[in-house]
This record gives C-alpha cells, sequence and structure tokens, in this order.
C-alpha cells in the first residue's frame, strides 16, 4: 500500500491564493490530481454557479444566444472605455493591463481538452472529434503554433511577456489578478479528471467558442488590428481551410455525446457552459473596474506602493516621513498604500505637477541615486505619471484620492464568497490529497484495464514509475559495450544519416529473407491476437504529449502529431486501432472493448502479450520524467517495420486472404524520409541539441545513453543477466516504498 499525501506542489501554499494554486498545480503534464473530496468539491462549485439557469431549463441554444449578446454587450464597454482614453500612455496602459486580465486564459485557450482522449477512448467516435477540435487549437504538425502562442505574441508586442511561459509562470505575476485565474485553474483542473468531467469541460468549452474572442481583447484588437493573428486567438475562428468553423465543430461533438450518452451528459454540459458564462461575467466585470482605475494615476502608483512594501519595509528605518519612518509607512502600505501616497505627495520628495522637478525621480531613483534600478522602467512610468497628476487642487498640495480598489484585492469576482468560497475549497482538497493511496495493480492485466483511463492514484502512479524503472534496468544491461543498433555516441550532424543507413538494412534483410516459407495461417492469425494489446492502444507511449504545451513545442510538437496520427486525424476509417479490429474480424476474433476489464482478462491473450502494453501506458504517463526515453522508444517503434517487417507481413496476410491496410499505412506514414521515422529523429535531435556537451546527469551524453535505454525498450534483452538487473532495481523500489 502507497501512502496518501498531498501533491508535492501543494503541501504549502507560499502565501499563494486559490485559484493561482490551482492553476499553476493543473498546468503540470504530470499532475496527479485526486478524486474523492476534490471531484466533489468541484461539481458543488459547478453547481453554485450554474444552479439558477439550470432551473430555467433553457435550451443550448438559447444558452449560446445569451453568452452571444452578453459577449457584444461587454465588448462595447470596454471598447467605450478604451475611446476615453486619449493619451499614448494612457491606450498602452489600458492594452497592457487588458492583455495581461485576459492571459491565464487566453495563453491556456483550448489546453482543457488536452486529455480527452485516452488509450481506453481511441477508437471512440466522440474522443476522436474532440481530438480533432484540440489538434486545431494547437496547431498540430507545427512548433509555437497553438492559440497560446499566438497569444503570447499578443504579450510579447505589448511587452509584457515576462512570465508568460511556461504558463504556469503568470501566478506570479502581480499585475494579474486573482480572478483571471479562476476559470482557466479550474478548467486546467478538471482536464487532469477527464473521466469525471468530460461533458462539463465541452460544455465550458463550448461557451467559450460562442462568446469568441474575449469581449476586453476587442478593444485590444481594435487599436492593433494587424500585429497578430486574431484569428488564431479567437477560439470560435476555424483555423483551416474547408473546415466548420472551432465553435460549430464543439457543438457537433456535444451533439454525438448526447446522442450516446442521454440526458445526463445533456445536464452536465448544460451545467458546464453555464457555470463557464457566470465565472466570465464577473472576471469581465472585475477586469473593467481594474483597467477603468489604472487610468487614474493614484490607482497605479498605490498598486505599485503595496506590491513593492514587503521588501522595501526592510530598509528605510532611518529615513522619517513625518515623525515615522519609511518602514513603517512601508509596513501599513501592504494593506493600505493611501496614508503613503498622500505623505509622499506633502514631502520634499514630491513636487507636484512635475516629476523631472521631484528629487523622488531626479534623484534617489536615478541612476546615480542610492535606489537605481530598484524600480522598472514601467514602475517609473508610473511614479512619474502620479506626481505630475497631483497639479490638480487639493488641501496642502494634497495628491488626489486614490480611485477605485484593487482588483488583485477583492474575492474574486464571487459575490457570494471570499476567502472560503468554492475555489477555496477546490485548493484544500487538491492541497490535501487522496484520503489513501489506493490500491496497486495485482498483475500486468489488472495493471493494463486500469491503464486505460488518464486519471492516477498514487498506488498506481508508484506502480507504473516501479514498472518503468525495472523495465529499464533490463534495457541498460550490456548497453555499455555498444550492442544495439544505435550508435554509442551522438554527433552533431544528427540521426538522418543513420536513419536511412538503418532502412537500407531492413530493405537487405527483406531481400534476404524473401525465399523463407512464410508462417502458417494458424500463426499469422495467433501472433495477431497476440500483438492486439500493443496494436489496440498504438501511440499510447505518447499519449503524455497531448499536454498542451508540450503539443506545440519544438520537441513535442511531432511527437503530438505522430499521436494524432496513429488515431486517424480524427478520423475513424483511418483510426488504426479501427482497421486492426476489421483484421482480426476477418480472421473470426471478436474482441470486447479494449477499456474493458473482459479484454484484459481474455484467457486466449497469453499474459506476456500485456507486458510491452504495459510498459508503453506507464511511460506515456511521464512525457518530462522520462522523455529522453520516449524519444527513444519512440525512434524504435516507429522505425521497426519500415522496410522490411511490413512488406513481409504484407505477404502473410495477403496469401491467407487477410486485408493488409494495416501495415500498408504504417509502411508509408512511417517513412524514413518525410514520416513518423523520421519526425522521431529530429525530435531526438532537437532536444539533444539543446544539450550541453559536459559530463553529468544533465549532459547530452548522458541524455544519449537514456535515448539510447528507450530504443532498447521497445525489445529489451531477456537474458539472465537483464532479468537480474530488473530485480535488483524491483528491490531498491520496495525498500524505497
Amino acid at each position: 500500500m502507497i501512502a496518501a499525501s498531498a501533491p508535492q506542489d501543494m503541501r504549502s501554499d507560499g502565501g499563494g491564493s486559490a485559484h493561482r494554486t490551482v492553476y499553476a498545480y493543473a498546468a503540470d503534464p504530470e499532475a496527479c490530481v485526486p478524486g474523492n473530496e476534490l471531484v466533489a468539491a468541484i461539481e458543488d462549485e459547478l453547481r453554485h454557479h450554474a444552479r439558477g439557469r439550470q432551473e430555467s431549463q433553457e435550451s443550448l441554444d438559447d444558452l449560446v444566444a445569451d453568452a452571444r449578446a452578453w459577449s457584444q454587450a461587454i465588448g462595447d464597454r470596454f471598447r467605450e472605455l478604451a475611446d476615453r482614453a486619449v493619451e499614448d500612455g494612457d491606450r498602452a496602459i489600458l492594452q497592457r493591463g487588458i492583455a495581461l486580465g485576459c492571459a491565464p486564459l487566453s495563453v491556456a485557450s483550448g489546453a482543457w481538452l488536452q486529455w480527452l482522449s485516452s488509450p481506453g477512448n481511441a477508437d471512440d467516435p466522440v474522443a476522436l472529434k474532440i481530438l480533432s477540435l484540440y489538434a486545431a487549437d494547437v496547431g498540430v504538425g507545427h512548433s509555437g503554433a497553438s492559440r497560446g502562442d499566438a497569444y503570447l505574441e499578443l504579450l510579447r508586442r505589448l511587452r509584457v511577456s515576462d512570465n508568460a511561459t511556461p504558463m504556469a509562470r503568470l501566478t506570479r505575476d502581480h499585475r494579474i489578478a486573482e480572478v483571471s485565474f479562476r476559470l482557466p485553474g479550474l478548467l486546467l483542473l478538471m482536464s487532469r479528471r477527464p473521466e469525471d468531467f468530460r461533458a462539463q469541460i465541452l460544455g465550458a468549452d463550448f461557451c467559450l467558442r460562442s462568446v469568441g474572442l474575449l469581449p476586453p481583447l476587442t478593444a485590444v484588437r481594435r487599436a492593433m488590428p494587424k500585429a497578430v493573428d486574431w484569428v488564431a486567438i479567437d477560439p470560435a475562428a476555424g483555423r483551416e481551410v474547408d473546415v466548420p468553423v472551432s465553435a460549430q465543430r464543439c457543438r457537433d461533438a456535444i451533439d454525438d455525446l448526447l446522442a450516446k450518452d442521454g440526458p445526463d451528459a445533456a445536464a452536465a454540459v448544460r451545467t458546464g457552459f453555464c457555470w463557464a458564462l457566470s465565472l466570465l461575467r464577473s472576471w469581465a466585470d472585475a477586469l473593467h473596474r481594474d483597467v477603468q482605475a489604472s487610468l487614474e494615476p493614484g490607482h497605479a502608483m498605490a498598486e505599485l506602493m503595496r506590491h513593492r512594501a514587503r521588501e522595501g519595509s526592510v530598509y528605510h528605518h532611518h529615513y522619517e516621513l513625518e515623525g515615522r519612518s519609511l518602514a513603517a509607512w512601508l509596513n501599513d502600505c501592504r494593506t493600505d498604500p493611501a496614508p503613503l501616497l498622500d505623505v509622499l505627495a506633502r514631502s520634499r520628495l514630491v513636487k507636484p505637477g512635475n516629476s523631472q522637478a521631484s528629487s523622488l525621480v531626479r534623484g534617489l531613483i536615478s541612476e546615480r541615486g542610492p535606489m537605481f534600478r530598484v524600480f522598472s522602467p514601467e514602475d517609473l512610468t508610473t511614479i512619474r505619471r502620479w506626481i505630475d497628476s497631483l497639479a490638480a487642487p487639493g488641501p496642502a498640495g494634497q495628491m488626489q484620492p486614490v480611485a477605485g480598489a484593487a482588483i488583485s484585492d477583492d474575492n474574486g469576482g464571487d459575490d457570494n464568497g471570499g476567502a472560503d468560497d468554492g475555489s477555496a475549497r477546490v485548493a484544500r482538497a487538491l492541497r490535501a490529497g487522496p484520503p489513501s493511496g489506493g490500491r496497486a495493480p495485482a498483475d500486468v492485466r489488472e495493471a493494463y484495464h486500469l491503464l486505460m483511463n488518464r486519471t492516477d492514484t498514487p498506488a498506481l502512479r508508484a506502480w507504473c514509475h516501479d514498472y518503468i524503472t525495472s523495465w529499464l534496468a533490463r534495457c541498460r544491461y550490456g548497453m555499455a559495450a555498444g550492442t544495439g543498433p544505435l550508435p554509442t555516441g551522438w554527433t552533431a550532424e544528427g540521426l538522418r544519416p543513420w536513419l536511412q543507413a538503418q532502412h537500407d538494412l531492413h530493405g537487405a534483410e527483406f531481400e534476404h529473407t524473401a525465399e523463407e516459407p512464410l508462417p502458417s495461417r494458424e500463426a499469422v492469425i495467433d501472433d495477431t491476437l497476440q500483438t492486439a494489446p500493443l496494436t489496440l492502444i498504438d501511440g499510447s507511449w505518447l499519449q503524455g504529449f497531448t499536454d498542451y504545451e508540450l503539443a506545440s513545442s519544438d520537441i513535442g510538437h511531432p511527437l503530438f502529431e505522430t499521436y494524432w496520427d496513429e488515431l486517424g486525424n480524427g478520423e475513424p476509417k483511418l483510426n488504426h486501432p479501427l482497421i486492426y479490429r476489421q483484421v482480426l474480424a476477418e480472421m473470426g476474433i471478436e474482441l470486447p472493448p479494449t477499456a474493458s476489464v473482459e479484454f484484459s482478462q481474455r484467457p486466449e491473450i497469453r499474459d506476456r502479450s500485456f507486458e510491452l502494453p504495459v510498459y508503453w501506458l506507464a511511460v506515456g504517463r511521464f512525457p518530462r520524467t522520462f522523455l529522453p526515453e520516449i524519444l527513444g522508444l519512440n525512434l524504435a517503434m516507429e522505425l521497426s517495420g519500415v522496410g522490411g517487417t511490413y512488406r513481409r507481413a504484407r505477404i502473410a496476410l495477403k496469401t491467407y486472404g487477410f486485408n493488409t491496410r494495416f501495415v500498408d499505412i504504417h509502411n508509408t506514414i512511417d517513412n524514413v524520409a518525410t514520416g513518423h521515422s523520421a519526425w522521431a529523429a529530429d525530435a531526438v535531435d532537437t532536444f539533444l541539441t539543446a544539450l550541453p556537451d559536459s559530463p553529468g546527469p544533465t549532459g547530452r551524453a548522458e541524455a544519449w545513453n537514456r535515448v539510447r535505454a528507450g530504443y532498447r525498450s521497445l525489445n529489451p534483452p531477456s537474458g539472465l543477466g537483464a532479468r537480474m538487473a530488473a530485480r535488483r532495481t524491483e528491490l531498491v523500489n520496495r525498500w524505497r516504498s
């Protein structure tokens, strides 16, 4: 039994807040999100915000019309606000404030769909439609082409992208209000429990696509119409020629889901839609208040002082303002900045209406002053604007009142909550972890069944990690002697020349064995059956690369595209598991659904036939931890049949009258010039090129050895020495647990 514990990153919130905490944790592609209390807390949160709309029994079309009407109305408010920003400086403040406020949702646009496909539903038409929608969101086939990447370009153009990558870093940007993390944080968290929240996620996604471009951004788009790819940023818009717009594709997937799962799914979709729209409304209202207030110099200065007060209060104990140390003023400023701004405005440091003549600017924070570089250029602009704004009349030269409350001090836009609202309960449940670790699989058959879904328990996760490390220990046995087809060292010319040489070798081996007798018909059928647990989860070693940021990364985008191809690019007629089932049917073999207990317990499938599939399923859950090994495994898998094995299998299938489409399609899409094996080699090269050529675990040589072990893991050595190496690793793992 594995002891249950809170997620490692959640045992202390480090002073953070509920919405930021959830967002940052859920952005991790290896996040282990518990069930039970957490699922109940999320369900309560959804119902709380959707309750009124659910009771009205409005149709989905009515909800869409309402969302679009709201989008237009709130967009008008933001555009009217932009019209009042006549100065260049004010326009820049407004655009940056809006862009940052929209960032947590927009840099993750579509990310909540990332785990809705799994090995257990890889041949399900609804899952394939959702995967097609998601593939468009991430810009499948291209690096840096996701909707989130397009939004990053907007942040860069506005020079506010400092904390935007990876997206979890956004939670550290104090310029972004707490409320901005609420909706995307919960959506990302729900995405890690897809079996519990598939319908609700689709409902929320449909709401966002019905709204279209986030209404505040319409003001920025009007000011910068050609600065970025606004079509990519707009989640409703299509990104492909002759394909329905994304909002319609989402609706189509929902319609198919409802036809399959009935009224319960319909209610869950409506709940997700209503919840998302409710949070969008409160978020947009809060952002409007915040942006409006930011145009007031006093508000911006108050926010700056409040955010910098903690560090500043450590110093300045000997500098006094009106009988108190500046350190004391700063300490009070952490909760109420107005008194400090009043006393600063009356001090000799400031000349109201003339920042250039003020010693605060001219002396203290100038390049020769004692506070040089304490403030960023953006901060200095805020200070100057505030001083210049003090020219307005006031008693004894007192500064103008600070307009508006800081949005980041509010309750997250929830009129019914605060520190104890539904999101806080979700964060507490996540931080507490599962009530128990669960039970580890009894054997590989049970593991195969449990790993059909994406969700984890601590026990299952630990079991997977141990299984992987034991498997890889076998693979590393004897590797130092230079055994295996991969060279002992990687060179800057990359793997393409080696790949071509291997392809030539496969072709020569095929020609050499062309006259050998074929296996019997019975042997071909048995081999096809024993390979079913493996082939029906084709691509599962890459399932971790459906994660949003990995799917569009330099290394990950060819891996996601490979996974996308294995599942038929969303088309059932091209789906590899479905094609394989057709071959099985021709052989008179009808197997139950791959995700069913019955499949994993099928007596005619031998135990050994589940061992490699379980390794694929397990390692695919750790796309960061075992990245080098996955890259090596992927290269081995995609190259394994090209030029030789697939051709020989085709002859055998054709000889006995079976369809050859499965091997035909693999021999073409896995080709070494433009196919999966070429992409696999390029992914390895991209990974290694970025590493230092130095010794140690972070160096290129060690990473290459891990790639080599991953390559061998497709067909690890099985001799006594290899088995003993695996056994030693198992004992070490058992001792550590």
